[in-house]
Parts: structure tokens; C-alpha cells; sequence
């Protein structure tokens, strides 16, 4: 590792040679990294001194006698102890981010929903302000569950910084370019790309090309990790390769700084008079990443019918349930279709999971009209859904050769638990009231008589 050191008060970084530059390959992987020479010490986490008169401090993302296979932990070489980017607390109001369990007695979750796009406000919207509540799900004080939001970022960050107590984020742009300058490196975001930011991180977010829209996945239980891939085997899906971490970066800056607390639902703010993003190095499996969306491999039927859509998981965070995932994110991407004698698109159906699908870019394939790219639909645990008519007498009359579906992306943020609207999601989204019609011209073609209709 070489090390490359920009002017007194800018990030310094540390940079890899090869393809992957700022970045480290791999998924789980137990890192180590450092944006100035010496600073990692080698042979143990914990010297008497650290070089540069740095603190050694560990961030735990599970607990300490957790199995060795599932245990995450990073060690940070800080220019100050973490106990010195806190003071008192001071609860704040961040009216529209909202933690589960929000159930409201007159907001009725039990339907199909579908919205358009969220627009940008008139004024400067950042990463926090910006964020609204579409779906909670579970319990935020029992770690399990999940909730469902919508960025729309115009304004970056300034001696602001975030970190959330409550759970792991996946994030999911839509339109625009992010900057995420954390405290274990820098994460640039786009359009058919996803990051994870782990409880716990602390970070700035900033605007490289606005405006910009996403979704975000905040998981409340067990993180996020890759699905097991049972007889498909070693390879295909989402590649542990393709994850990329970032390498070490810092701030040696002095400057009045509110940091954001988001604690059991709860927001708090504190003032420092400097920079927390001051970690020179690092070692360690917890840490933040991206991934490129376009890297995903997509398995599916070469003869005849189609497995269930559990076969595009990119990631899953377990319950404890066997086989039933707290949160499942799902990937409808570009694929061939040549499944003989079948009905492609998805089929009806209806799912002990709740399905909240996001539109990034092209258009659904159940859904040819209405689910535009930056809009959303919910189809809640047992509640019908599948493709509208259109869909269902193009494929049912299609002629079944080989078939690129191209220009489309779409995904799911599936979980065990019912999703619960917010009053924002239900009475000031862009709701598409005629969503549940785009079944009523579904005719009924049983005649009583044998033979395919």
C-alpha cells in the first residue's frame, strides 16, 4: 500500500494501485488499511502507544461472544477517542423519519398502493431533512423489523455528521450523485449502485450531482448479508468481489460540528468543535460498502416455467427463522427470457411477506404503465397483486422465442413483518388513487368447457 497526503485540513486517503482505486474488493472481508504509513499498528489491536499519538478504539457491530463466523468488529486509529465527538444531548424534531412500531388507528395499510415519484422541495433538502417515512414494520426497540424511506437531496451536509443507534442502512439512489464521507472511508454513490452503512458509523453526506432522489432500507434486526445459494453453488447472483470498502480516510479539522443521533426512534444533536471523521486506520470486518448493481448475475429457468422470485436476492438479513428473512432486498434486473410453454412475468399471488418495490430505471414487466422510475409500490402481507391486463394478454398470447428484457430495474424490500403507511405516505405522497385499477378489466374466461382459452 502506497500513501498519498493532500494539503492540512482536506480528507487525506490512503490509495491502492489497480483497478479498484479507493476501494477494497470483497464482502465480510476482515480489511486493513491506513492514509498514513505506520499508522496500523501490526501484531496486536492494542499497543501501549499508537504511532501519531492516535487512540486505539474498537466498534463493535455485534456482540463480543457472538460465533466467530458471524462476529463483527473493527479496530479504529483515531486522532481522538469517540468520547470526544459527544457531549450533552439535546432531543431534536425530525418530523417525517419515522421508527416502527407507527401504527396510526386512521391510516389504513391494507390494500395496494402504488405513488409516483417524490419531487424535489423548493428548498435546500438535505440527507436528514430531506428523508421521509414511507413503511415501518417490527420494532425498532427489539431490533427486529425494518423501515422504508424516500431521500430527496438537494443541499450537502456542512460541519453536520449522522449516525443512526437503530439499525444498518441500505441505500438505493434513484436519480443524482452522493458523496458519503464516513469515518472508515469515502463511498461515491450512483444510480444502479447500493450501499450499506452500518449502525453506528458516522457520516457526512454530500451532493457531487444533484438533485437527487433514492430509497433507503433502514434494517433493524440481523445485517444484511449475502443469501445462501444452496444447489445453484459457488457462483452467479451477487459475488462477494464486487463489493467494494472503502480505504482509510480522515479529517484533521477544527470546526464547530452538530453530530445527529438517531437513537430508538428518537433524534438528539450535540456540538464539538471539530471533525469526528478522524479515523487514520483500520483493521477489521465493519465496515461500510457499495455495490454495483449491474454486477448482479441473474439465474432463472433455461426450459420451462420460473422459480419463485426468491431467486433474485442480492442480500438478506435473517429473523432466526429458518428460511424466513427479517428483510430480503430483491433485484429485478436486464435478463433473457426463453422459459418454453410459460407464462414469464411474475404470476398472481400472495406472500406472507409484505413487498414495498422501487423503479430505478425502465419499466416492470408486470406493470408496462404507471410504475415510472423514482416511484413506489406496497403489496402487504397477503394481499393479491400481479401483472395488470395488459401484461397478462401480451405474455399469455406472446410467441415464446428467446426474449431480451432490457432497459429495466426495479427491487424489493421484502420482510416477515406488515408494513404499516405513515400519514405522509397515505395523505401527502404523490398516491396514485386509480393504482387497484389496473385489474378491474381482467375478464372472466371460464366457460365450463374443456380446453386452453
Amino acid at each position: 500500500m502506497t500513501t498519498h497526503r493532500l494539503p492540512e485540513g482536506m480528507i487525506r486517503a490512503a490509495v491502492t494501485s489497480g483497478p479498484h482505486e479507493g476501494y477494497m474488493p470483497g464482502f465480510g472481508n476482515d480489511f486493513e488499511t491506513e492514509a498514513l504509513p505506520g499508522a496500523l499498528p501490526q501484531g496486536m489491536n492494542s499497543p501501549q502507544k499508537c504511532n501519531y499519538g492516535l487512540y486505539g478504539e474498537q466498534l463493535s457491530g455485534t456482540a463480543f461472544t457472538a460465533p466467530s463466523h458471524q462476529n463483527e468488529r473493527t479496530w479504529c486509529y483515531r486522532i481522538r477517542p469517540s468520547v470526544k465527538h459527544t457531549g450533552r444531548f439535546q432531543r431534536i424534531d425530525v418530523p417525517h423519519w419515522k421508527s416502527a412500531p407507527h401504527v396510526l388507528p386512521d391510516i389504513v395499510s391494507l390494500g395496494q398502493y402504488r405513488w409516483d415519484p417524490v419531487p424535489h422541495a423548493g428548498e435546500p433538502m438535505s440527507w436528514i431533512t430531506s428523508m421521509r417515512t414511507v413503511t415501518t414494520a417490527g420494532d425498532v426497540n427489539t431490533q427486529t423489523g425494518m423501515a422504508s424511506h424516500i431521500y430527496t437531496v438537494t443541499a450537502s451536509m456542512v460541519d453536520e455528521y449522522f449516525f443512526s443507534a437503530d439499525g444498518e442502512l441500505l441505500v438505493v439512489p434513484q436519480e443524482g450523485r452522493l458523496r458519503f464521507c464516513t469515518e472508515l472511508g469515502i463511498i461515491d454513490l450512483e444510480p444502479k449502485e447500493i450501499a450499506l452503512l452500518p449502525r453506528g458509523l458516522v457520516y457526512r453526506v454530500e451532493v457531487l450531482d444533484g438533485p437527487c432522489r433514492g430509497f433507503v432500507c433502514e434494517n433493524y434486526g440481523q445485517k444484511f448479508q449475502l443469501p445462501g445459494r444452496g444447489p445453484i453453488g459457488a457462483n452467479c447472483m451477487a459475488n462477494r468481489r464486487d463489493f467494494k470498502t472503502p480505504v482509510a480516510a480522515f479529517e484533521d479539522r477544527d470546526a464547530l460540528s452538530r453530530v445527529v443521533i438517531k437513537w430508538c426512534g428518537q433524534f438528539h444533536e450535540t456540538r464539538i468543535g471539530h471533525s469526528p471523521l478522524d479515523v487514520v486506520a483500520w483493521h477489521g470486518n465493519y465496515a461500510p460498502c457499495k455495490y454495483d448493481l449491474r454486477t448482479y448475475c441473474p439465474v432463472g429457468a433455461v426450459l420451462f416455467d420460473h422459480p419463485d422470485p426468491s431467486i433474485f436476492t442480492v442480500l438478506t438479513a435473517p429473523s432466526g427463522q429458518e428460511g424466513t428473512a427479517n428483510i430480503d432486498f430483491v433485484l429485478f434486473r436486464e435478463r433473457w427470457m426463453v422459459a418454453e410453454n410459460t407464462f414469464r412475468p411474475p404470476w398472481y399471488h400472495k406472500n406472507v411477506m409484505s413487498e414495498l418495490m422501487g423503479n430505478i430505471h425502465g419499466v416492470y414487466d408486470a406493470k408496462p404503465k404507471g410504475f415510472v422510475p423514482g416511484g413506489m409500490s406496497l403489496h402487504n402481507c397477503m394481499l393479491p397483486h400481479g401483472p395488470d391486463r395488459t401484461a397478462f394478454e401480451r405474455a399469455s398470447n406472446a410467441d415464446l422465442k428467446p426474449e431480451k428484457l432490457d432497459e429495466t430495474m426495479s427491487f424489493m424490500f421484502e420482510t416477515r413483518f406488515p408494513q404499516h403507511l405513515t400519514e405522509w405516505a397515505a395523505k401527502s405522497a404523490p398516491l396514485q388513487d386509480d393504482y387497484l385499477d389496473c385489474w378491474d378489466s381482467l375478464e372472466k374466461k371460464f366457460d365450463g368447457t374443456p380446453g386452453v382459452k
